[in-house]
């Protein structure tokens, strides 16, 4: 696995979403398998919706097979999906998932390029998609990725005259590619983007199809596939030792906060293709008619002549011998008048010529970050590893106005160890996702610069050029200055390097639920970005509120340290809810941000700076019962919100739940997607329906049908089948249709009210048919469609109660949505109500 790993990371060294942690080391026969890519002068471009939708068969196929250039435009970067793996939502979770796309085209060699459009959750209808997408500037943003990337071909992942039969993001993105097609090349579409590239007109433009669309494999079997292009995209590429398809299961697997992790597969495998635009392909090629030869550029056909040459005569033993012929073709590239080539194919062989000497080079960081006005000290390490004598000449960090010149002939193997240090400017910008600088909309990310629409990710903090002198030709390598060190139980380990601010704050609850009058203490945790920091912090609050002290004096010593500080605040008496701003000043300078740390073993460290707030709400709310046990499934923070209006929650392993033990809860529930995910489940069914059998309370959150053992095809008492129902509008009109049942009037009552305010949707996968036991509580529909009951089901066992919800708790409680927490505590209650009766006739 180790080995599959690092051959991975050296094919697609070229990538520019360039790994910010550990360098490309390649082998003999990964730098020919370069060479071949960069002796082929073709693009595709592949274009769908969200992270998870690209066809990594195809996309490794383009780019390892037929060895293009291959881009995947992904229209959103995800952040209305769910997670897997942990707690990231919304805007946290489009930066895992950018990550994880770039991790997946780092194995598959493909590049990853978005829009700004913002994925606000389940669309329905290309309509509503592109209402709350901005059109104009999405479809801009496609149209500027094609005159970018100049692609000869176009592949879609969706069908575009299928509105309103799939997600309407889906549609959405196959609508805006067949548009974009025919703009790229007008000059008077987007004319100011033609400031800074120019118009492009692809050759061809297909969708990518199977025999899903066509809604069975028969079906698929009977249609016509005249127009359709059919590939085998099972080849083996004896260089890599892998087949396509094992490339493409590595880099699907990626997308892990999707659950996208699976075996890999080998083998012919079909793909097909539709034409929908241009010249119908010969030969299974989809490049057929197309000039990818280096004769497609004038002048190109000196270059071809000395690399193919190469190509066809590798010396795998010792690819340096071929520096000299490089260093020819380099030198011709220069005279090429074509900009767009010459500054692709330049990059392309600068670091052939690279790999070829076994060069090593690497700006290491002594600290992960820095701030605004510090020094940093960086350790520069220059590594030839061939018999060819190479001048380092100069280095110099962009951006911090600092050069070396260490004129210094790297010996074979003689490693060149070297210090510099410069000043970071008090003006530079903090690290962290360029799209979340500036509050956009519920369609749209806003970024402003437009040389910056399209990029996966904010470009490193500093860069380092190596001038390095071939025999009298001066060649530039643009390198990252990085954080490298080392964990005894890891080994060897890389993060970026990022500058942020010196104090950052953080309120641990990002909402906070008063049920009552009583004062509540709020701590906010102060972490220095620099040693000695001294300053005073306050907590801004909502009129009606109030907090004690005013402002709190704080000093800490230690870079990355924290301290925390305590405020009193007290609600007022009625319903209210706002914000809590933590304020820091430091040297008459003003801190509003929080730091928020991604960190997965699959992608590099993300560091995020948001604003530092909390919601503060108070509410009237009621419960009963007091130990919650919870069963986690996808990260949610259910639990903590849970413990906001005063519940003790124990999280419960299922793989060691027996017997008897669950008793002393009164009432468990079971996180979303539990059933899909959490093994040791289908085990413990027994027991759970025990406990609810003996009086007790069991609230089961959705689930995504089919994705389960068959062993889970009852996860309830009764009868109950999922669908794929859900309610996307979050303002849509909900109704109450079992007025007098408990869950809606104990120890609260739930009105129409209750449902204003909630975020992104109202629920998902609800149950279509269930066993008359169950009692629908709610009704809903998005407009146009007949509503649906099966949002909220509950059903007595036993002496206890069983309910099933595919209500969106995991979004509307961490949101601070005042009636969903009334209806959830209701929910926990259920079955209280009868003993709180009984009391009270007893009194």
């Amino acid at each position: 696995m180790r080995n599959f790993w690092i051959s991975l990371f050296a094919v697609v060294a070229f990538a520019p979403n360039s790994f910010a942690q550990k360098p490309s080391k390649p082998s003999s026969t990964e730098i020919h398998h370069n060479l071949q890519k960069l002796n082929f002068l073709g693009t595709a471009l592949y274009i769908a919706a969200h992270p998870d939708d690209e066809n990594t068969r195809l996309i490794s196929y383009l780019s390892n097979h037929n060895k293009a250039r291959t881009a995947y435009l992904s229209l959103t970067r995800g952040d209305g999906g769910q997670n897997l793996i942990g707690s990231e939502l919304r805007e946290l979770l489009g930066v895992l998932r950018t990550q994880e796309l770039l991790a997946a085209r780092r194995i598959d060699g493909g590049e990853q390029w978005f829009t700004r459009a913002n994925d606000f959750g389940y669309s329905k209808h290309p309509k509503e998609t592109l209402k709350i997408w901005d059109k104009d500037e999405v479809l801009g943003d496609v149209v500027w990725a094609i005159r970018n990337l100049k692609p000869d071909i176009i592949i879609n992942r969706f069908d575009h005259r299928s509105p309103g039969s799939t997600h309407g993001h889906h549609t959405s993105s196959a609508m805006l590619s067949m548009e974009a097609f025919d703009l790229a090349n007008d000059s008077n579409a987007y004319k100011k983007q033609l400031d800074l590239t120019s118009t492009w007109q692809p050759k061809r433009i297909f969708f990518n199809t199977s025999w899903w669309f066509y809604g069975s494999r028969e079906n698929f079997e009977k249609a016509d596939k005249s127009n359709l292009l059919k590939l085998d995209i099972g080849t083996f590429y004896p260089e890599l030792g892998l087949s396509n398809n094992e490339i493409a299961s590595m880099a699907s697997s990626q997308h892990l906060c999707q659950g996208f992790g699976r075996l890999t597969t080998r083998g012919s495998e079909d793909e097909y293709v539709e034409l929908l635009k241009g010249e119908f392909p010969s030969n299974g090629n989809l490049f057929d008619g197309i000039d990818t030869t280096w004769s497609r550029i004038k002048g190109g056909k000196a270059i071809g002549d000395i690399l193919y040459k190469i190509e066809d005569n590798f010396d795998y033993s010792d690819p340096s011998k071929h520096i000299p012929e490089l260093i020819k073709a380099y030198q011709l590239l220069q005279n090429i008048d074509d900009e767009h080539w010459k500054k692709l194919k330049s990059e392309e062989l600068a670091s052939i010529i690279l790999d070829c000497a076994g060069m090593y080079l690497e700006l290491n960081a002594e600290s992960p970050s820095t701030t605004p006005g510090s020094i940093v000290n960086v350790n520069v390490e220059a590594l030839n590893r061939s018999p060819r004598n190479i001048l380092l000449k100069e280095i110099r960090i962009d951006g911090a106005n600092v050069t070396i010149t260490p004129n210094k002939i790297l010996g074979n193997n003689n490693r060149e160890d070297l210090k510099m240090e410069f000043s970071v400017p008090t003006s530079f910008k903090t690290s962290g996702p360029y799209w979340l600088n500036e509050t956009g909309s519920l369609g749209m990310y806003s970024v402003k610069d437009q040389n910056m629409i399209g990029k996966a990710e904010t470009p490193n903090a500093f860069n380092a050029y190596f001038i390095l002198d071939f025999s009298g030709t001066e060649i530039t390598f643009k390198k990252p200055v990085i954080h490298r060190y080392s964990k005894p139980d890891k080994g060897e380990l890389y993060e970026p390097f990022v500058v942020l601010p010196s104090v950052t704050t953080k309120i641990t609850e990002k909402v906070l639920i008063f049920s009552d009058e009583n004062t509540k203490n709020v701590t906010v945790n102060i972490r220095a970005g620099k040693n000695d920091i001294k300053g005073k912090i306050e907590l801004r609050h909502p009129m009606g509120w109030s907090v004690v002290p005013e402002s709190i004096d704080f000093s800490i010593l230690q870079k990355g340290q924290e301290q925390s500080v305590t405020f009193k605040v007290t609600p007022p008496s009625n319903d209210s809810e706002g914000k809590l701003l933590p304020i820091a000043t430091v040297d008459g300078k003003t801190y509003t941000r929080e730091l928020v740390e991604i960190t997965y073993d699959h992608i590099p460290k993300q560091s995020v700076l948001l604003p530092s707030e909390a919601k503060a709400v108070r509410m009237n709310i009621r419960k009963t019962g007091e130990h919650i046990g919870y069963i986690m499934g996808a990260g949610d923070k259910v639990p903590e919100s849970l413990e906001q209006i005063g519940y003790q929650v124990h999280m419960i392993d299922p793989s060691s739940v027996q017997k008897g033990e669950l008793e002393k809860y009164d009432a468990i529930v079971v996180g979303i997607r539990a059933y899909n995910i959490v093994d040791d489940l289908k085990f413990k069914q027994p027991i759970l329906f025990d406990y609810v059998e003996n009086g007790g309370n069991l609230i089961v959150q959705y689930n995504t049908a089919g994705r389960w053992s068959k062993q889970f095809e009852n996860i309830a008492p009764y009868g109950l089948t999922l669908s794929r129902n859900r309610v996307t509008d979050e303002s849509a009109e909900v109704n109450i249709i079992a007025n007098d049942h408990a869950l809606v009037n104990f120890p609260n009552t739930i009105n129409k009210g209750d449902f204003d305010g909630w975020v992104q949707e109202r629920g998902l996968y609800f149950p279509k048919e269930w066993s008359p036991e169950f009692t629908p509580i709610l009704s809903m529909s998005d407009e146009g469609e007949s509503p649906t009951e099966g949002s909220l089901l509950v059903a007595p066992y036993g002496k206890g109660h069983y309910i099933y919800t595919g209500l969106s708790f995991f979004r509307e409680l961490p949101a601070g949505v005042s009636g969903a927490y009334k209806l959830f505590a209701n929910m926990l209650s259920i079955g209280k109500s009868e003993v709180k009766n009984e009391s009270n006739v007893k009194g």
